[in-house]
């Protein structure tokens, strides 16, 4: 498992629609191919425009066509709410 943040912009009003996705049943299960969600922390932007997630990725290549409309379940999605994102990876510092 890898330590990944990844941050989105969202699409002006979209918010509600991708995280209608996101938690829907089709959604948890293309998630679940990418990432430990027990492990997944989430937070968004007081205005709604931006998302962050902390994941414990267990799949790098599910995780970029998840992110970057490849994968044919997210991707249709994606394209209408996401305007860009950005991949990181984390290190502990002791």
């Amino acid at each position: 498992m890898k330590d990944i943040l990844v941050v989105g912009k969202l699409k002006e009003e979209k918010f509600e629609k991708f995280m209608g996705f996101m938690q829907s049943d089709v959604g948890i299960n293309e998630r679940k191919k990418i990432a430990d969600l027990t492990k997944t922390l989430g937070t968004v932007s007081p205005d709604k425009n931006s998302v962050m997630f902390k994941i414990a990725v267990h799949n790098e290549d599910a995780l970029h066509a998840f992110l970057d409309g490849t994968n044919p379940v997210s991707g249709p999605i994606f394209e209408e709410v996401m305007e860009s994102y950005e991949i990181f990876t984390i290190s502990k510092i002791k």
